[in-house]
C-alpha cells in the first residue's frame, strides 16, 4: 500500500516536474516561467505541517480508521483535480500551474496521511526497509510517467498525456482505496468509532510543537533538510534548460534519460540503502552518501568549466542525479524517529518533509534568476559546498541518534 502510494505521488511529479517542464522549456518557455510553474506546484507541500499535519494529528478514530479516512478524501480530490485538467492546453501554463497547485494541496494531505500511518504501524528496526519502498515507489512512479508522458506530450499532446496519467493514477491508488489501515476497520465509512476523542485544544498543540521545533536538534535537522533540496534544485534547472534551449536537446529524449536515471538509483540502489539504514542506522549511509555526493558535483563542475559539457552530459546527468537521489531513503528513517512518540508526530515530521520541499521551490525559483549571470561549473561548485557542509554537519554529535 505505501510503495502504491508513493508510485501515484511519483506518477504526477513525473509528468509536471519533468516531462512538462522539460516540454514548455523546449518550447522555448523562459526559465522564470517554468520556475514558477515549479513553485505554484510545490507551495502547498512548503505549507503542509499547517494545513494538514494538526488535523491529521488530532484526528478522532473513524469505522475506516484514524488515518486512512483522510487518505481516501485526498485520492479522490486528486483525481478530480487531473480529470478538471482535460479542459486545458499547453499554452495555459499559468491556468496549468494553478490546477497543479490545486492537486498539490489534495495530494499533501495523502502523503501526510501515509507518513502517520507509518510512524503508527512500522517498527522502528524497519524503517529503513519502509523509506526505501516509498522511495522505490515513488521514483518508479516518476520515471514511468516522465519517460511515458514526455514522449506522448511530444507526440500527441496535453490532452492524452492528461488521459493517460489520470488512468495510471486511478490504477496505483487502488491499494489505498481496498485495502483497511487495520482488519476490523471498515472499507468505505468516513463515520466515527465511538465517543468523541479528548483533544488538546489546538493553541495549546502548536505551543507544544513550536516549542519542539526549537531545539537545537530540531533546528539543524531544518536546516539540513532545506540545504540539501535547495542545493539540488539550484543546479538543475539551469542544467535542464541549458540542454534543451543551448544545447538543442529533445525534451522527451531528456524525460527519458532522466527517467531512467532516477529507476535505476531509487529502486535497487533505495533498497540497498534502506537495508543497511536498518543494520548500521542512518549516519553512515547518509555521510557517504553526502561525501560521494559532494564529489560528483565537483567532478560535474570541472567537466562543465572545461568546456565538455555537450559530449559529457549524459555523464553528468547521471552524476548529479543518481547519488543525491538517495539521501532521502538514509534520511527518512532519522526524521521518523525524530518526530515519534510526540502528539504532534505528523505535524513535526511534516515539517521537516515541508523544509525540504521549500528548499527544492527556493532553489528552483532562484536558480532561474541566477542561470542568466552565473555559470553552471559555478553553480556545480556551490551544491557541492553544501553536501559538504551537510558531511561535516551530520557527524557531528546525536544529530540523527534515535530519540531516547
Amino acid at each position: 500500500m505505501f510503495f502504491a502510494t508513493y508510485l501515484y505521488q511519483g506518477l504526477i511529479a513525473g509528468f509536471s516536474l519533468t516531462a512538462l517542464a522539460n516540454h514548455l522549456a523546449a518550447r522555448g518557455v523562459p526559465a522564470t516561467e517554468v520556475g514558477l510553474h515549479f513553485a505554484l506546484a510545490g507551495l502547498p507541500w512548503t505549507l503542509q505541517p499547517i494545513l494538514w499535519g494538526p488535523l491529521v494529528d488530532r484526528s478522532a478514530q473513524r469505522r475506516m480508521g484514524r488515518r486512512r479516512p483522510f487518505a481516501v478524501a485526498a485520492i479522490l480530490g486528486c483525481h478530480a483535480t487531473i480529470a478538471l485538467m482535460l479542459l486545458l492546453d499547453a499554452d495555459q501554463v499559468g491556468l496549468l500551474g494553478l490546477a497543479f497547485l490545486v492537486h498539490s494541496l489534495f495530494a499533501s494531505l495523502l502523503d501526510t496521511a501515509c507518513d502517520r500511518m507509518i510512524m503508527d504501524h512500522v517498527p522502528a528496526a524497519e524503517l529503513g526497509r519502509v523509506s526505501a519502498c516509498t522511495r522505490a515507489g515513488f521514483v518508479a512512479g516518476t520515471s514511468l510517467s516522465a519517460g511515458l508522458l514526455g514522449w506522448t506530450l511530444s507526440r500527441y499532446g496535453l490532452t492524452v498525456s492528461l488521459s493517460g496519467l489520470l488512468a495510471s493514477g486511478v490504477l496505483a491508488s487502488l491499494p489505498m482505496l481496498l485495502v483497511r489501515e487495520a482488519p476490523a476497520d471498515a472499507l468505505m465509512d468516513f463515520g466515527r468509532r465511538g465517543p468523541a476523542p479528548r483533544r488538546v485544544p489546538f493553541l495549546r498543540f502548536l505551543r507544544r510543537l513550536v516549542l519542539a521545533l526549537r531545539r537545537k536538534r530540531a533546528l539543524q535537522l531544518l536546516a539540513l533538510c532545506f540545504g540539501l533540496d535547495a542545493a539540488l534544485g539550484l543546479f538543475e534547472l539551469p542544467f535542464s534548460v541549458d540542454l534543451l534551449q543551448g544545447r538543442g536537446w529533445d525534451a522527451a529524449a531528456l524525460s527519458r534519460l532522466q527517467a531512467g536515471l532516477a529507476l535505476v538509483s531509487g529502486t535497487a540502489g533505495a533498497f540497498a540503502i534502506g537495508v543497511w539504514s536498518d543494520r548500521a542506522g542512518p549516519v553512515r549511509p547518509l555521510r557517504l552518501l553526502l561525501l560521494a555526493s559532494a564529489s560528483t558535483f565537483v567532478l560535474a563542475g570541472v567537466l562543465i568549466a572545461a568546456g565538455l559539457l555537450r559530449s559529457a552530459a549524459p555523464l553528468i546527468l547521471a552524476l548529479t542525479n543518481a547519488l543525491p537521489g538517495l539521501l532521502i531513503v538514509a534520511l527518512m528513517p532519522a526524521l521518523l524517529q525524530a518526530s515519534r512518540g510526540r502528539a504532534g508526530a505528523a505535524t513535526q515530521f511534516e515539517v521537516y518533509m515541508a523544509a525540504m520541499n521549500l528548499g527544492s521551490v527556493a532553489g528552483t525559483v532562484l536558480s532561474g534568476w541566477l542561470a542568466p549571470v552565473m555559470p553552471l561549473a559555478v553553480l556545480s561548485a556551490v551544491v557541492a559546498a553544501v553536501f559538504l557542509g551537510a558531511f561535516l554537519l551530520v557527524g557531528r554529535g546525536d544529530l540523527l541518534a534515535p530519540r531516547g
